[in-house]
């Protein structure tokens, strides 16, 4: 009887909810390797060759491209040690439309915008696909809800999966080699579970992390897990003051943050203050850092460019760096770039295992019929009655 209810309930699952994971595998296959793919299609704009000039400071920059783009202001601003590449700004959400102006490559000497992203906008739909399946109403429509729960039915069919082909004769050749020279339903079989199982602890990793924008309670629950503490916000305001300060200090906080924590660094992305906060905030990645994943984060006060905090990935315990990282977490790329492929191939495999999984119940529903007709007694032909 369990059996039979939990057989039930995986092909019910995948009749229902195994369209929205084909999606959700096909759209997070593709941004494995968004940033990858986006500097390939850029590299015209992404780099260019260093010259015998000055470059600008960031106040500079900021000012340059906030004339060329009127009405738009600069949120961070991407900054690499590499002299050959090129900056790249992000802008801030415009207050009447709800839309985020496209980003920008400027040239570093004299901040000339040299264009957006060339798939930042297609990019964005996929993003949105995966996240909410553009419903509209984003994050708060009810397609977060309808991802949010295909991802939990993801885990039950790993759990059914795994109690309905255990085996009675343990031998790897069993779980985990597929026969796909046998004929029918069997190699269709062999074909689902072989590949379900081999590729069960990264779909279980990716939908356990991917709960993580779905419900707020399970963040909670999962950060305290992690970290032993209930999730921190970051503080936006510093002590004493009301609002960013005008102009602000980003010539003083760069200088200071290349002369002090920032010396040879790869990678800063300066976030520059929003109208309720105070601080400039500064992620940026070391030349000894083991992976990309591996940012620090420093803090300077907005109006002086003086140091406030810093927080380096290299103190923190595993927890903290996993809810800290938990995006890197669910690509895979937390645990290297071996996993991250595993990830990437299995999110790709997703229609792989539902395209099986509705032929083997086809074929059983066919088969069903056959043996329902095979059973059923024909229409004897009358007799004469005997007198």
């Amino acid at each position: 009887m369990v059996r039979t209810i939990l057989f039930r309930l995986h092909w019910a699952l995948g009749l229902t909810a195994g369209l929205v994971l084909v999606v959700l595998g096909v759209t997070g296959a593709l941004m494995s390797y968004e940033e990858a793919i986006g500097e390939w299609a850029d590299r015209d704009r992404a780099s260019m060759p260093v010259q015998d000039a000055v470059r600008l400071g960031p106040e500079a920059m900021v000012a340059r491209l906030q004339a060329q783009r009127p009405g738009a202001r600069v949120s961070t601003l991407t900054l690499s040690g590499d002299p050959e590449r090129t900056p790249r700004a992000r802008f801030s959400t415009d207050a009447k439309t709800g839309a985020r102006p496209p980003s920008a490559y400027l040239d570093p000497y004299d901040g000339r915008d040299l264009g957006p992203p060339r798939l930042e906008s297609a990019f964005a739909t996929i993003r949105d696909l995966h996240r909410w399946l553009l419903v509209p109403g984003d994050g708060k429509g009810w397609g977060r809800s309808v991802t949010g729960a295909s991802t939990i039915a993801l885990l039950v069919f790993l759990a059914t999966g795994l109690y309905l082909r255990w085996p009675q004769i343990h031998s790897w050749r069993v779980w985990l080699r597929p026969r796909l020279a046998r004929p029918g339903r069997a190699r269709w079989w062999s074909l689902h579970t072989i590949a379900g199982t081999w590729l069960l602890p990264a779909y279980a990793l990716i939908a356990l992390s991917g709960l993580w924008w779905s419900y707020d309670g399970y963040r909670t629950v999962a950060t305290w897990a992690l970290t032993g503490e209930a999730p921190r916000t970051r503080p936006s305001r510093m002590p004493g003051r009301s609002g960013p300060a005008e102009p602000l200090a980003l010539d003083r906080t760069w200088a200071a943050f290349q002369a002090g924590e920032g010396a040879g660094a790869t990678l800063a992305i300066v976030t520059l203050p929003a109208a309720d906060a105070t601080a400039i905030r500064i992620r940026y990645l070391t030349r000894d850092a083991p992976d990309s994943r591996a940012r620090n984060d420093i803090t300077f006060d907005a109006a002086t460019g003086a140091q406030a905090s810093v927080s380096r990935d290299a103190d923190k315990p595993l927890g903290q760096r996993m809810a800290d990282n938990m995006l890197e977490v669910h690509r895979g790329r937390f645990f290297g770039g071996i996993v991250a492929f595993v990830f990437f191939a299995a999110s790709l495999l997703m229609p792989v295992l539902a395209v099986s999984g509705l032929v083997l119940y086809a074929l059983r529903r066919r088969s069903a019929r056959r043996r329902a007709t095979s059973a059923s007694p024909g229409l004897e032909t009358a007799r004469p009655l005997k007198v």
